[in-house]
Formats: structure tokens, sequence, C-alpha cells
């Protein structure tokens, strides 16, 4: 087998040049001679503009352009950004509301967008900002997630964006009704900033009538696609494209203002402006993940078989309809909204709350993690409450083995699963049974000490379709793709997918993203779909290519039933010595005139999602007298099916599970009563450092998909997705003999402190 074939744990060759400093990313490449771009923005969270006045900064030194709603107005641009709606339960449509590119006559959240300001230096934009006579009169501030309250948009006067469910609400209540025990948890799912390690940023230039725009983004299409329309521009005068990103997590995955303005003014001004956000700026404007609550009930029948599940969630919108918001906590958490247990009778009803903060949009995982953590804590809550282990309760409600492919009760088709097989290797691997003694040994510390066990199960999104182009050359092979790399490690496993493929030297392999004048069409990364919607396209791409190659050559050498040898790269004919390989052929087939034969592009679409899944098993340390709460020891056993490269796997779960950690345990969005942000640096908000994280123990159980042929399954959101509940239902096993029934994340030292006080209270009454 080839040291780079497919399942091969082969180095990220992507790592050379980035941690050498040669990766190009938009602040790298921009024109040296480009502009800054610079945003005002709004420094209330609601209010009426009154006096927007930019005369004297107009004047200012450096100053060539500032834009504001009026200046959209009046060159007729429509100032409005794109956003999904879904159906309300009633079949009307969720609220329209725009979220607009830059502030018009109200605006909604500290940070609004208001006026971009384009000078030859950062510094002097910045300088002309604080020029601009603005004057807002304020509006009361709507921060709580329920319907009502100050009015933000005057078409949701009740401040819901959309009222979303799913399932049969009379058969659910009865069932509830008739159950021999029910239990309801209440639970909340902390916002968090996605802090990627680069921040947002673009740069946009014209050549002549030809605008090109280079975006920190998970893909190019959408981005041309609103240019296309906002300027009135012919397709084939837009270029857009991803360089090197430096992190995605599905925040950079939609559009936001700077990109349209950054373009505006380049058009307008005839030189490249450029914008790149700062950390501050950042945490002001990028797209906010989670912020939820949720409250769910089981039914369950004498012997602890669920009869019947209830969610209700209110999910906050932030001020405006971000472009995939309102399908997030509603149909994306509805696709595993039972996770890996067989429930059907089931009622899911989910309201979208505006308010006066930052939109909340798509994060790592994007409503799957959101529904697996109500899910598993209401679980591990009532395995507490009935008195019974909480590995076995979930056994006991398994979808058997022997009841694949199964439809869930909403309509998702999962087509394999051994549940019990993966969880039985995490009991064994986590060594569950020695937790006792290491709990004794902490309590002897001072300490207490929780395990937790959650079981996700999360579902393959974004478009199931995807396009692959090779091209044959002298020095080897340009491979075109669709998806976009945001630190993943694409460039490696798709070279190991078509040398596995065709035999090509995985060093003669090229592959080109992020360029919508060299790729036609993509379906762009995010919703963990990119290596397994782009290998199955790759694959179908090398076969067209091999069986061009194959007849021509048969028609050129005179000889049939040609044969290729896809892990040597090499054509045979039959009865000869004959050995041609992939290249040679290539060049035989140019020097005939049919060069042609060289490329192939093909797309496919999978037949079916895929459905990872796996368990993870948390222990914490909680120190007695100061509420500090660690995670000492963590374990996952997953099923991705068949691994392209099992190293980059474990690389995609460890950053799962730590960015999971950090929600748990220490990051956590902060506004006043008057809405200002008071987690806007790292001074104030908490991320994982190395030493808040244990060692990551990572396994896998191989249980090929059958939805796609190539049996993966997709592994990028899994860790975040099951560390949430592992960790919080860590944290309720070390609380739960104090007395403490509701815990909720994060659990930094202070809250976690309050906690314990609460208990010693509850102690004292007694």
């Amino acid at each position: 087998m080839s040291k780079f074939g497919s399942s091969q744990s082969v180095t990220r060759v992507e790592d050379q040049r980035f941690l050498t400093g040669a990766g190009g990313y938009v602040d790298d490449i921009a024109p040296q001679n480009a502009f800054f771009g610079f945003v005002l923005r709004s420094p209330m969270a609601h209010g009426t503009i009154t006096t927007l006045d930019t005369a004297d900064a107009r004047e200012a030194p450096g100053v060539h352009m500032i834009i504001t709603a009026a200046d959209l107005a009046a060159q007729g641009l429509e100032n409005k950004m794109r956003a999904h709606v879904i159906k309300n339960r009633d079949g009307t449509r969720g609220d329209t509301s725009p979220r607009t590119i830059l502030a018009e006559g109200r605006v909604r959240f500290v940070g609004d967008a208001i006026a971009f300001i384009v000078a030859e230096t950062l510094a002097q934009a910045k300088d002309a900002a604080e020029l601009i006579e603005l004057d807002i009169d304020e509006l009361p501030v709507k921060l709580d997630l329920t319907p009502g309250g100050p009015v933000i948009h005057d078409s949701a006067p009740d401040n819901v964006s959309y009222t979303f469910d799913l399932g049969d609400e009379a058969a659910t209540d009865a069932a509830l009704a008739a159950a021999a025990h029910t239990v309801t948890l209440t639970s909340h799912d902390n916002r968090i900033i996605a802090n990627s390690m680069e921040p947002r940023g673009c740069f946009a230039e014209t050549d002549g009538d030809k605008l090109h725009v280079a975006v920190t983004g998970q893909g190019v299409w959408g981005t041309k696609g609103d240019l296309i329309k906002w300027l009135d521009l012919p397709p084939e005068n837009v270029r857009v494209t991803n360089p090197d990103i430096g992190g995605g997590f599905g925040m950079k995955a939609m559009e936001y203002p700077e990109y349209r303005l950054a373009a505006l003014a380049a058009r307008q001004t005839g030189r490249p402006v450029r914008w790149v956000g700062e950390r501050t700026e950042s945490m002001l404007s990028d797209n906010a993940g989670r912020d939820l609550n949720v409250t769910c009930t089981l039914g369950f029948d004498a012997d602890h078989k669920i009869t019947a599940y209830k969610v209700d969630s209110l999910s906050n919108m932030g001020a405006y309809n971000s472009e995939f918001a309102q399908a997030i906590q509603s149909n994306l958490f509805a696709r595993v909204l039972c996770g890996p247990y067989d429930i059907q009778t089931t009622y899911f009803r989910n309201r979208g709350i505006f308010t006066n903060t930052t939109q909340v949009d798509a994060y790592r995982g994007a409503g799957r993690p959101e529904a697996i953590y109500a899910l598993e804590r209401v679980m591990d809550f009532a395995a507490r409450q009935l008195g019974v282990d909480p590995l076995d309760l979930r056994r006991k409600n398994f979808i058997a083995d022997d009841q694949f492919p199964y439809t869930t009760a909403t309509s998702e088709l999962y087509d394999v699963g051994e549940f019990d097989r993966v969880l039985t290797r995490a009991a064994n691997e986590g060594d569950i049974a020695g937790f006792p003694s290491r709990r004794q040994a902490s309590e002897a510390q001072g300490k207490y000490r929780g395990l937790g066990v959650a079981y996700y199960i999360e579902s393959i999104l974004g478009d199931p379709s995807e396009t692959a182009k090779v091209e044959l050359h002298e020095g080897g092979a340009r491979l075109y793709v669709g998806t976009q790399s945001n630190g993943q490690g694409h460039e490696t496993v798709y070279r190991q997918i078509l040398h596995d493929q065709t035999g090509l030297p995985f060093d003669q392999i090229e592959v080109i993203q992020g360029d919508s004048d060299l790729i036609a069409k993509g379906g762009g990364t995010g919703g963990s779909r990119s290596v397994t919607t782009q290998g199955v396209a790759m694959r179908a791409t090398a076969d067209v290519l091999i069986s061009q190659l194959t007849a021509f050559l048969e028609k050129n050498m005179d000889t049939a039933d040609m044969t290729f040898d896809a892990e040597e790269g090499v054509f045979r004919a039959p009865g000869s010595n004959v050995v041609v390989s992939l290249l040679e052929a290539a060049g035989k087939a140019a020097d005939a005139g049919e060069a042609h034969l060289s490329t192939a592009e093909e797309t496919t679409k999978l037949p079916g999602r895929s459905f990872p899944n796996g368990c993870h098993i948390a222990e914490v340390e909680i120190d007695a007298n100061t509420g500090e709460t660690r995670v000492d020891r963590y374990t996952v056993v997953d099923d991705f099916g068949v691994l392209m490269n099992p190293l980059l796997a474990e690389g995609q779960v460890h950053g799962g599970v730590v960015q999971g950690l950090g929600q748990a345990i220490m990051e956590r969005v902060v506004h006043d009563e008057d809405g200002q942000l008071l987690t806007a640096t790292f001074m104030d908000y908490g991320m994982p450092r190395a030493d808040d994280v244990p060692f990551v123990a990572f396994y896998t159980e191989e249980i090929p998909s059958t939805a796609n042929p190539l049996g993966m399954k997709g592994c990028g959101e899994a860790g975040t997705v099951g560390a949430l509940g592992a960790v919080a239902n860590a944290v309720q096993d070390a609380l739960w003999p104090l007395g403490l029934r509701q815990v909720d994340m994060p659990f930094t030292p202070s809250r976690v402190w309050q906690m314990l006080q609460e208990a010693k209270g509850q102690v004292a009454a007694e």
C-alpha cells in the first residue's frame, strides 16, 4: 500500500509554508497601493440616528471616499444583505426585515456599521471617522430571550423572527401524560465568539471592467453572486477568490457589509481598497454562535424506554436576520433532534428572538451541537433522577443495529450505526471502571470529581453536489476543487485521494481552490461536507480521465483490453511488456492533437447524507474552595466510517473538543444592561490555552457509510458536537451529591463558586 494513499496518516504538506511565514492570507497579499477602509460603528445598542454629517470628514487629509446609507440610496444600490427565510408553523414566512449594509435611520446593536471611510492610510481613515458628527437618540434595549419588549423591527412587534415546529404536539403531550416517568430540564447554551486566528478581511481591485475581490471566506460563489446582483455586473466581470484562510468555523461562511463596500469603493476610486478587522472590531461585528434556552421533556415507560420527547427552544437571532440564522436552530437542530435514540413520538418548537446584540449564525456544528447538548443533558439528568446508570439508560434506548437503515421522527434516514459497540469501546478506553478510585483521590485533595458521558450523532450538511476537475500536464496534475480549506488540511487529503485513484506522484499534484475564474461552481466548505463530497467527485473525475486515456491508447497502439494499475499509475497492454505511465499517456494524446483527453471534469451528487457519531467521556475536577473547574481526562471514540487520513481526522477532533471545552469552561459573551459588550478583548473573553486542555485520547470504530461510495462520514465538527454535553454532564455529576440540580455553562470559577455557595445554603436551610 502506498504511504501516500487513502487511509494513511500523511502529515500536512501545507504546513511547510504556514510555519515558515509563506502563507498567502488577505492582509499579506493585498496590493501595496491599496487604500485602507475603516468602518464607523454604532456606540449604542439601539437608537435613532438624528445627525450623520460627514462633510468635515470628507475634507480630512488622505480621505478619498466616505459611504453612508444615503450614498447607497443616491446610487440606487439596495441597502440590504441576503438572508434565508424559513416557514413559520402556520405556513407563512419568517420575518423578512433586512439586515442593512449600513445603518439607515436606526442602529440596532453596538458595532452596527454606519459609514465606510476610505483613505490613504488606516490612521487617516480612523482620524476622519472621529470628524463625523453622529448623534443617536437612545431607544430602550432588548436583551432577554423572551417574546415582547422594546420593538427592534416594526415587522416583528413581539420580536419573534419566526416560529418553527415539527412533529405531533397532541400525540406527544398524550404520550407524556401517560408515561410512567417524565423528566424536564431547561438548559442554556451560552453565546460565544468564533475568534478565528485570522480576523475577517478583504481587498478589492479593478482591471478595466473586471472586479476582483479577495475575501476571507469559506467559498467564493455566494460573494460573487452578491456582487453581480448588487452592482449589476456581467458574471464574467467579477472574480472572487479565497486565499489562505486562518480559520472559519462557520462564521466566515456568510456575507458581511465590508466586502460589498470595499468592492464599491475600488470601482469608484479606481484604486484597490483593503479592509481587515481588528480583534475588538471582530468581536463586535462577527456573527456570534449558540445562545439559546432549551426546555426538554422526556417520557419513559416503567422499563425506562423513552415514549415521548418534547423540546421548546428560544434562540437569539441578534439584531438582524443573518444569512443562515433562521435555519440554524430550527431545521438544522431538527436534523438530529432525537440523536441516536429510538424515539418516534416527538414535538419540537423553536422561536427566534430579535435582541439588540450582534447577529447569531453558524458556528462549528451549526444547530447539531445545540440539539445534542440539550438531549444529552436531559438524558443524563433523567438517569440521575431515575436512579439508573447513565450508560445503561442510553443502551436501552439506542436505535438497534438491526433497525438500520432507520428513518427518524424528523425524517432523516440514518444509513448505518452500531452505537452500543462504540459506547462499549469508549467505556473501556475511558476506564469508567476505575473512576471511583480517581474520585476518592480527588476528594482527598479537597476537590470534587465528576464523570460525564455524551453520545452524539450529526448529519453532513450543505450541498450534496460537488465538482472536481483534473488537468494533466508534463510536470504532473492540477486538481481544481469546489471546496475551500480553512486550515483543515485539504491540500494533503485531496492529494492522497487523487494519488490513490491515479498513482500520480504525491508531490506532482497541485490543488487549486477558491477562485471563481478557475472553478465554475462549488459548494464551499461547511457542515463537514468537504472531503466526502469532494472525494466522490474526484473519484468520478479520475475514472473518466483514465477511461479517456485508456480508449486513446487502445486506438493509438492498436491493442484491446488495455488495463490501468492505479497503485503504480501505469497502463499495461495485455500479452506484452508495454507499460505507459499516466503522464506519458497524456503526452501521447497531446502529440496526437487530442490534448483534451488529458482533462476531465465531473459533478457528482451524494445519494444520501452520512451520520458521524461517537461517544465522549470527560472527567472534571472542581476545587471546593475556589470553584476552579478543570477537565482532567478526556476520551473520544468516533465512528467516521472510512478515514482518508486518520492523522488529520484526529487533529480535527482535537480542535473541535478544545472549542467545546472553551465554551463549556470559560467562553461567554456578556453585555451590560445597555447592550454594551463587556467581553470585547482577550483580557475579558476567556479562550482555552494549552494548559487548560488535557490529553485527548482518540479512537475510531470504522463502520462504513452506505450513503456514498467511499464509505466516509465526515469529521470536521464532531469534536464540538460531543464535547459540550460530556463536560457539562461531568460537572453535573461532580455537584449532584451536593444537591445541585441546575448547572449551566460556562463553568467559570466565579459561577461554580456561586453554585457551591448555593449548595451550602441549601444544607444550612435543612
